[in-house]
């Protein structure tokens, strides 16, 4: 499998890299043209990037030597949505990046970003799920609802039953509410 974060491929386990039936093979071709085995058509840069976001596996080759250009390939998609003003990189983190090739620590940076952003992702499905249980039927979804009620009184010129102390029910609320962030935050 070729992994959207290395352009590697080589090994035999899931995950390392190898070729496998499930791995779309990518001819480029002279004239920079990509052309795609298994739906026998050529596509563009984004729909490779389409298919990095996919999790798609693929493979990129020349398709007059038959060497592996997936790296570059994936390099390029990168700089093109840069270019589009789609910024992830830093140029600081572009500098420190390209001031580690050819130093002693170069072998390990590889490792080091994939477990990074590994661990990134991780931490994002958790905060994700956890947000998703704070919001869906408890007291943020009731807030909500409470507010539509509010929002649509004020819209049709309704004045709210007694409105001081609706405000400060929804202020108890709002610092149980915060109470409970803050306990996810930890």
């Amino acid at each position: 499998m070729v992994s959207p974060a290395s352009g590697s491929a080589s090994g035999s386990e899931p995950g390392s890299g190898a070729v496998g039936d499930d791995v779309v093979i990518i001819k480029k071709y002279a004239n920079r043209r990509l052309y795609d085995t298994e739906s026998s058509s050529y596509i563009t840069l984004e729909r490779l990037a389409e298919m990095v976001r996919q999790k798609r596996q693929f493979k990129v080759v020349d398709a007059k030597s038959g060497d592996d250009i997936t790296h570059s390939v994936l390099t390029q998609i990168i700089m093109e949505e840069e270019a589009r003003g789609k910024t992830m990189l830093p140029a600081g983190f572009l500098r420190e990046l390209i001031g580690m090739y050819g130093g002693a620590m170069q072998p390990m940076v590889p490792q080091f970003l994939e477990d990074s952003l590994a661990a990134f992702q991780r931490n994002q499905t958790q905060l994700r799920d956890a947000m998703s249980g704070a919001f869906s039927g408890g007291p943020f979804a009731e807030l909500a609802k409470r507010n539509m009620e509010m929002f649509r009184a004020a819209a049709t010129g309704a004045a709210p039953s007694d409105k001081e102390e609706e405000i400060a029910r929804l202020k108890s609320e709002l610092a149980d509410l915060q109470a409970k962030v803050d306990k996810l935050a930890e």
